[in-house]
């Protein structure tokens, strides 16, 4: 409302100096009133710019000094993720060495383990072996020994058979009955 009034104002201003000029018709009012027209504009223009220019430029230096701020934080914000990643890119060779130093460490400790593996898998395959050979030496001797004994009661069958005549083997048979007959001492007791 107060808006209104103040643009009627100034409207009425600017008309009223152009409607006297004209029913008065003289050169030096219508100078006159040109002046006041242009006093009255100017005042209230300056009015209206102090009236609303102040709390405008207050608000626009209110958010220039929190954008201000806000741009502080930010950049203390960026330069601690700098040192951050400074720092970290400082201790980066040292983890990268130790890194090393561990994965060294654990390939030297596992080829240990598979050498010691592996010499406990020989001796296991070599005293398996040496068993093996031992059980299969043993055999072989059993069976040449069974061997040596079936050639040997063949060849004695066969000298057996050869020196049998008919005459010997009533002789043996004889023997043997004699033998059956006689009294034996641990049946007389």
């Amino acid at each position: 409302m107060k808006r209104f009034a103040t643009l009627l104002l100034v409207g009425l201003a600017v008309m009223a100096p152009a409607a006297f000029a004209q029913s008065e018709g003289g050169e030096g009012g219508l100078e006159l009133w040109k002046w006041a027209n242009f006093l009255l504009l100017a005042g209230g223009l300056g009015y209206l710019v102090v009236k609303n220019a102040g709390p405008f430029f207050a608000a626009r230096s209110r958010k220039i000094r929190e954008d201000i701020a806000q741009a502080e934080e930010l950049h203390q914000a960026a330069e601690a993720r700098v040192h951050e990643v400074e720092s970290r890119l400082a201790n980066l060779e040292a983890e990268i060495a130790s890194l090393r130093a561990e994965s060294e460490l654990e390939a030297g400790s596992e080829m240990e383990r598979m050498r010691q593996q592996t010499e406990s898998e020989m001796a296991k395959i070599r005293t398996h072996a040496e068993q093996d050979i031992a059980s299969a030496g043993k055999a072989a001797r059993l069976e040449l020994k069974r061997y040596s004994a079936h050639l040997a009661i063949r060849l004695a069958e066969q000298k057996i058979q050869g020196r049998m005549t008919p005459e010997t083997q009533d002789k043996l048979v004889r023997g043997f009955v004699r033998e059956l007959d006689r009294p034996s001492p641990a049946r007389t007791k």
